[in-house]
């Protein structure tokens, strides 16, 4: 049922928050939504996570996630945004020169710098808290101020359709609940 033993169920779970720099809405395009949904397939695939729920809005992400096995949070969580940003620049690159431009920085380890400087991980120990931030998480692109889709499980940068209506669109994703179990067969 549950992915791991149940000793372990919220042993290296977190909600976790990426913020672009600024607050420009740099992912705004599809394209690079993709390139931070194909960073969630490559981590689960290889096991190195459970992704439970995430969303994905033009200025930030959010995501509840679980470290499997012997990886560590602060090691996967680079290699993710290494691999978003690095994507993400390239296309820039080569087809946005002057968007590029804005998130040019002054420092010895790298040239430009797309979102803060870490991601904001909050540890959670609880189903109430499970609960409460895998529906924030949902909820967020219904919000007043996005008003990105009528409904949450409309939104498709989303897990709230998975969770809703059983949709099957993000392979990487794990049911918190029910685990490999979800959807239901029959």
């Amino acid at each position: 049922m549950y992915p791991g033993n149940l000793s372990s169920r919220y042993s290296d779970l977190y909600f976790t928050t990426a913020t672009v720099k600024d607050w420009k809405h740099l992912l705004k395009p599809d394209k690079y939504k993709k390139i931070i949904t194909d960073s969630f397939e490559f981590l689960a695939k290889e096991q190195s996570v459970w992704i439970y729920a995430f969303v994905i809005m033009p200025n930030h992400f959010h995501w509840v996630w679980q470290m499997q096995g012997e990886h560590n949070l602060s090691h996967t969580q680079l290699r993710l945004m290494k691999f978003v940003a690095q994507n993400i620049k390239f296309d820039l690159q080569a087809n946005h020169p002057a968007v590029l431009e804005h998130f040019k920085v002054q420092r010895r380890d790298r040239q430009y710098q797309f979102f803060k400087e870490r991601p904001l991980s909050i540890p959670i120990f609880t189903d109430k808290t499970a609960e409460q931030k895998i529906g924030y998480i949902h909820q967020n692109p219904i919000q007043e101020k996005w008003r990105l889709a009528a409904a949450s499980e409309e939104y498709e940068w989303s897990s709230a359709g998975f969770y809703t209506n059983g949709d099957l669109h993000w392979p990487f994703l794990t049911h918190f609940w029910y685990g490999e179990e979800w959807p239901p067969c029959g």
